[in-house]
């Protein structure tokens, strides 16, 4: 008779169990995986995400009124359906073009001149060496940024007022006062200047930042094929920083129909409308003062459209022409 000690329980009672459970890993190089390894960064998207899926891109639902007869106190996405209405009124309004006309020229002059010159600024404050000029210039051009658009429209009335410093210098030279902010002519100088102040010491960071990630074997490498300052600046510089301005100018172009609407706004006056009215100020007094809110709808849905245009081409034509480009 043959028993089995207590002591030794055979092997299969031995590996008998519930099997240990096992997490099934992503993949590396998945998603899943990436994620999981760097949620914390990952969670910091999600409030700039939150951002521009409310205020960004929920309100492009709104854009149906353009096709619809919105009525205020009715449905948010209009009454009846009216099709390609307000298209043809506003592509038929003489004072649309006007107002378009007045945009393309306004933006054309600010990339025109707010472009450049931030590159322009980047390259002198680079040349300085003295690390407290430099700091000191830096801080002042940086300044105009930070103001609000209320308090630089205030600043640029008081310079220009009759009384104001301008004129007291074109009187103290025999001159005669003008009211430049009544004057159609001079909206456009006026404007594009006080862009210039307040924007193009702010658009020198990127350029001064792309400045660093230049190798400086390059300068010696120039230096020791005779090159001088400015043949560095053109054949090391430039196409050291080419990238980045490229980028902008994309950037800028794809914005180039939304002209500064604070700032035409505050400075804009009946008297100037010909030369000052844009687009953007056109919508707000045909949608918030009319409140055709459908016409204005149509407007802006016409201008997102052409800055869209704007904006793919630049891109093509700067990955076909130079290399670079957004994508």
């Amino acid at each position: 008779m043959s028993t089995t000690s207590l002591d030794n329980p055979p092997r299969d009672a031995q590996t008998a169990g519930p099997a240990p459970s096992r997490r099934r890993r992503a993949k590396p190089g998945t998603w899943r995986h990436a994620i999981r390894r760097d949620w914390q960064l990952y969670s910091l998207a999600i409030l700039p995400l939150l951002f521009f899926a409310i205020f960004r891109y929920l309100p492009m639902l709104g854009n149906v009124i353009a096709f619809r007869r919105f009525e205020p106190g009715g449905s948010i996405f209009g009454e009846s359906w009216v099709g390609l209405r307000y298209v043809k009124m506003f592509l038929n309004d003489p004072s649309f073009w006007t107002v378009f006309t007045n945009t393309l020229i306004l933006g054309a002059l600010t990339l025109l001149f707010c472009f450049p010159l931030p590159i322009v600024l980047a390259l002198l404050l680079n040349e300085v060496r003295n690390r407290r000029v430099k700091r000191f210039l830096q801080s002042v051009s940086y300044l105009p940024h930070f103001l609000s658009m209320v308090i630089v429209a205030g600043i640029v009335m008081q310079m220009l007022a009759i009384d104001g410093p301008v004129n007291q210098i074109v009187k103290a030279f025999g001159g005669e006062p003008t009211a430049f902010l009544q004057k159609p002519d001079w909206f456009r100088t006026i404007f594009v200047s006080s862009e210039v102040w307040q924007t193009v010491g702010w658009g020198t960071i990127l350029y001064l930042a792309a400045l660093t990630t230049i190798d400086e074997q390059l300068y010696e490498a120039a230096r020791m094929d005779g090159a001088g300052r400015w043949r560095q600046i053109w054949h090391v510089t430039l196409p050291g920083i080419r990238p980045t301005a490229i980028t902008l100018l994309i950037l800028n172009i794809g914005t180039f129909m939304a002209v500064g609407f604070e700032k035409v706004l505050l400075l804009y006056n009946p008297l100037t409308y010909p030369t000052a009215d844009v687009i953007s100020t056109y919508l707000y007094r045909m949608g918030v003062e009319s409140s055709n809110l459908s016409y204005a709808a149509a407007i802006g849905l016409f201008e997102a459209l052409v800055g869209v245009v704007l904006i793919l081409s630049a891109n093509l034509i700067s990955r076909r022409t130079v290399g670079t480009s957004l994508w």
